[in-house]
């Protein structure tokens, strides 16, 4: 029987969800939302909103005007397009369902989220917090235990759209492969957030930055049980698949930008940062004792800043 580390990845998950959920792109948000609904520059070849929205039909705020996620009239566009039928959400490596709780009060309309992970104790967590739409429709919360790589068009073929939240660095480029074909298999949006890029940037910087960042890198793209993962180059190898498989991409940034208001976040993320780095290359060891010292302290006392960069992708959105 596999066992899981579910208590300190799920203490992991909930200390950063504040940051991810900061992070993440309200412009692909605002994309995704205006092709689900039919509202938009995003609707204008139809897609599975329905029939394209004219110019000025009701739904969003143009961007920057009110922020993403704000909804200018209520859901009478959506009701119109889809009655009663909920949207369906299929999220991949859910975790303990950061995904729903961030994007599902972004949309308008009834949702039917399915979760999957191969971690049971991270999906009971997520099945038990139930998030409500944009309007206040309901939202359901199914659980699906298994191996995401292994999922194919058929296994999602009831989905209006496929997310993911800091997964594709922890995967290899045949998974992705996979993966992707299953998403494009289907033919629905598919929203992949928070893939580390490999940029670190600390304020105050030091010399040493540059060299532990290198190494985190190398150990992020390490071969594990014969599986090559790709880290940071994640994000471009998945959105290479899209588009050989003829759907448009689009990225965009979202760094965590991390302060004095997050410090234990930065203590946390520092530590593993630096553990991985030094795994990767023992000899950086005894030469970052008292970096790792000063850069604790310097949280503490909220004088320091870290960016930690990700790339937002979303697929099959015009």
């Amino acid at each position: 029987m596999t066992a899981y580390a579910t208590g300190p990845f799920a203490d992991w998950l909930r200390l950063r969800e504040p940051a991810d959920a900061d992070a993440r792109s309200g412009e692909l948000v605002d994309l995704l939302r205006a092709r689900l609904t039919g509202t938009g520059p995003a609707a204008a070849t139809g897609g599975i909103g329905g029939p394209a929205a004219g110019a000025g039909a009701p739904g969003l705020t143009p961007a920057g005007e009110g922020g993403p996620g704000m909804l200018v009239t209520g859901s009478s566009s959506v009701t119109a397009l889809r009655g009663d039928r909920p949207w369906v959400v299929h999220d991949l490596g859910s975790g303990t369902g950061s995904m729903p709780r961030w994007l599902a009060p972004l949309l308008p309309g009834p949702q039917r989220w399915v979760l999957h992970d191969r971690d049971p104790g991270l999906l009971e967590r997520a099945g038990a917090a139930v998030p409500v739409a944009a309007d206040g429709s309901q939202v359901r919360v199914l659980t699906r235990q298994g191996d995401i790589t292994r999922l194919t068009a058929a296994d999602l073929a009831d989905a209006d759209l496929v997310t993911a939240s800091a997964l594709l660095d922890m995967l290899t480029a045949d998974e992705i492969a996979r993966i992707v074909a299953a998403c494009a298999g289907v033919g629905c949006p598919s929203l992949f957030v928070l893939s580390v890029v490999g940029r670190v940037r600390f304020d105050p910087a030091d010399p040493l930055d540059a060299e532990i960042a290198a190494a985190f890198d190398a150990h992020q793209r390490r071969t594990v049980d014969g599986r090559m993962l790709l880290g940071p180059d994640a994000a471009a190898v998945a959105a290479a698949e899209f588009a050989r498989h003829g759907m448009p991409v689009t990225v965009r940034p979202s760094p965590w930008r991390l302060g004095p208001q997050r410090a234990a976040l930065i203590v946390e993320w520092f530590d593993g940062w630096l553990e991985a780095a030094v795994e990767q290359r023992p000899d950086l060891a005894d030469r970052t004792a008292g970096y790792a010292r000063w850069r604790r302290a310097e949280a503490a006392a909220g004088r320091l800043t870290v960016t930690v960069g990700h790339d937002d992708l979303l697929a099959g959105v015009e």
